[in-house]
């Protein structure tokens, strides 16, 4: 069958084809046409805040700008830490280009060793975006101008004109104050604040400056810039400013407690000094000490393992850290105690050059004779005191001792207490299992045997014998019900007498630290510690760790007490001999400055410098491998 042929296609087929194919195109063109317009008004209008945001952030560097701590200062507004300016060069790493040839022209520039590249490119690994990592911190106007005259050469890198940590009196403050440094990455974790990443942020780490963070860190501020896709700045936009931490005001006397770091000398020990009136603590020492300056600037390796490594031990706090045999300085409260419990201040006792309990015969420093109360005190006759503690017994005395702050913590604003121990039998019966022996009560009355206390308590027991009331050493202007001791007027009188007897009496053990004053003197109590548990001669001579501790405790004036002190020296030798002296000399300060620094002056010479300058000394010494000299007073 033939096929049948298909109409011939006519003009007007042709055009409706051809319509509907443009009907079709059209209607796809116009749909994608909405879509694209929907989606533009979606972006422009919904969406336009987050595209806002991202092209900003490509054009603009938004960085946190640490605060300024806030300052702390002495009882007249003296500064003991502020702030300095200091020049610093970041990198940004997301503007960061040419890695390779930045760091090369930094490390040229700057003069950096290989540990800080290291570190360096360490931190660039674990840092994204704009957070900065730091290239140098404290550098010199030179340094800092090389780099600024370079910095289209550098895309990426920052300069930042901040402020870090300052302690104008150095080692001198240091164990009061503490010191500041980078937060670690455990700090940044528990807090997860991005002001712990950020360069030239610091915390405290020590002493009052960590006490003190949350109200010395004060509130960043942050910086605007305007950048090219480079990374080259094209402007400052705005910059709010940081907000700076507020201020500490202590109780500290700056002026005493550098003039007192200073009388320290290079001797190992603690010196406190305490109102009488109201507790303040005026001067707060512990020598060796570190520069918290080292620490803020970030201290060496090298550096720290000299601290570490020193046997007079800078890194340890000994004025509420150290624990010591507080050796004669407790004669005075162990007449109190005997006064309170029925000993007449007058009865005699005949002191032969000892005391025999049994068969064993308890040595005095001399063949004292007749002695009553006071001139016991003056004379430091162990003799006197043995008779007192067989007949009393010393859970008889304990009791005085504790109430006059011996064994007792405090709270004292930043310090990290070691409280020692005031033994007694229920003491001993709980730690040894053992029974209290009258040879334990001799032992303790003159402040030997299972006795210890720390420089601090000493101060508060003089502050409170001179003052008859509970004073309680404080830093900050904090309340204390400061009320008087339960002891009988008499009682305190007695020993009043007897260390005033000590100082400016004949015969007295601190005859030689009267104060060169006018109508001004000082009372006290020496005391000599032995290092126990070393049988290696007598404690005046040999090594340095074998020797015996100088201790001493006074007020000033002996009528109407304004000050009282105690000054430790380590392996001093005695506290006639050591201690006393600086005690004198830093009370001369309190009544006479001109003459005090006179005679300070004198000693520094002797000494090489200043604390600073035998520092630097001691430690290229250390580099050098060449011993430390054991010079001071106890020599």
């Amino acid at each position: 069958m033939p096929r049948k042929k298909s109409p011939p296609i006519t003009e007007a087929w042709r055009g409706f084809t051809f319509t509907r194919r443009a009907l079709v195109v059209g209607g796809a063109q116009t749909a994608v046409g909405v879509a694209l317009a929907a989606r533009m008004t979606y972006i422009s209008v919904v969406d336009n805040d987050r595209y806002v945001l991202e092209s900003e952030s490509n054009r603009v560097n938004l960085t946190l700008v640490p605060p300024r701590r806030g300052w702390i200062v002495d009882r007249n507004g003296k500064a003991l830490a502020n702030n300095r300016v200091s020049l610093r060069i970041d990198i940004i790493p997301d503007r960061l280009h040419n890695k390779d040839f930045v760091l090369g022209q930094l490390r040229t520039l700057l003069q950096l060793d290989g540990d800080t590249m290291e570190r360096i490119q360490r931190d660039l690994k674990s840092a994204s975006g704009f957070q900065p990592v730091a290239v140098a911190e404290d550098m010199t106007e030179a340094e800092y101008s090389s780099i600024l005259v370079r910095l289209p050469e550098l895309p990426g890198v920052a300069p930042q004109r901040g402020f870090a940590r300052n302690y104008p009196t150095g080692a001198a403050v240091g164990h009061l104050i503490g010191y500041v440094g980078a937060p670690t990455a455990e700090e940044y974790e528990k807090v997860k604040d991005p002001l712990y990443i950020t360069p030239g942020f610091r915390t405290g780490k020590d002493g009052l400056e960590k006490y003190f963070q949350d109200m010395l860190r004060g509130k960043p501020g942050a910086k605007r810039v305007e950048v090219t896709a480079g990374g080259k700045v094209v402007r400052e936009l705005e910059t709010t400013r940081d907000t700076q931490g507020k201020t500490v005001h202590l109780t500290i006397d700056a002026d005493l407690q550098e003039f007192v770091a200073r009388r320290m000398g290079r001797e190992s020990g603690a010196a406190v000094v305490i109102d009488c009136q109201n507790g303040d603590i005026l001067s707060f020492v512990s020598m060796p000490c570190f520069d918290p300056n080292s620490f803020s600037d970030g201290i060496s390796s090298s550096e720290y393992s000299w601290l570490r490594e020193d046997d007079h031990q800078p890194l340890i706090n000994k004025a509420t850290r150290g624990l010591y045999p507080p050796g004669s300085t407790l004669k005075p409260m162990a007449a109190i105690a005997a006064i309170e419990h029925g000993i007449d201040p007058s009865e005699r006792h005949t002191c032969i050059g000892g005391y025999r309990l049994g068969s064993r015969f308890f040595r005095c420093l001399g063949r004292h004779g007749s002695v009553d109360m006071a001139t016991a005190i003056m004379k430091s006759c162990n003799s006197y005191f043995y008779w007192v503690a067989h007949r009393l017994g010393y859970d008889a005395i304990a009791p005085t001792a504790r109430l006059m702050g011996l064994g007792e913590e405090f709270q004292l604003a930043g310090s990290n207490q070691r409280y020692g121990t005031i033994p007694d039998s229920a003491w001993k019966m709980k730690k040894y299992d053992q029974p209290w022996s009258a040879s334990d009560s001799l032992n303790a009355v003159i402040g030997q045997g299972y006795v210890s206390v720390n420089p601090l308590q000493l101060a508060v027991m003089a502050a409170r014998i001179a003052s008859g009331r509970r004073l309680y050493p404080r830093l900050v202007n904090r309340h204390f019900r400061n009320e008087a001791l339960p002891f009988s007027a008499e009682a305190l009188a007695t020993a009043r007498h007897g260390m005033d007897l000590v100082v400016n009496g004949p015969g007295g053990t601190a005859g030689r630290s009267k104060l060169p004053l006018d109508g001004i003197a000082m009372a006290g109590k020496t005391g000599t510690a032995q290092v126990r548990g070393l049988n290696t001669g007598n404690g005046k001579s040999g090594t340095w760790k074998f020797r015996d501790h100088g201790l001493f405790i006074g007020f000033a004036p002996v009528v109407n007490p304004r000050y009282a002190t105690a000054v430790v020296i380590e392996h001093g030798m005695g506290g006639s001999r050591a201690a006393a002296p600086v005690a004198k000399d830093f009370m001369t300060f309190l009544f006479d400055r001109a003459k005090a620094m006179e005679a300070l002056e004198a000693f520094e010479a002797g000494w090489g410098g200043t604390i600073k300058e035998r520092m630097d000394r001691d430690y290229a010494a250390w580099k050098a491998g060449i011993a430390r000299p054991d010079a001071g007073l106890a020599q």
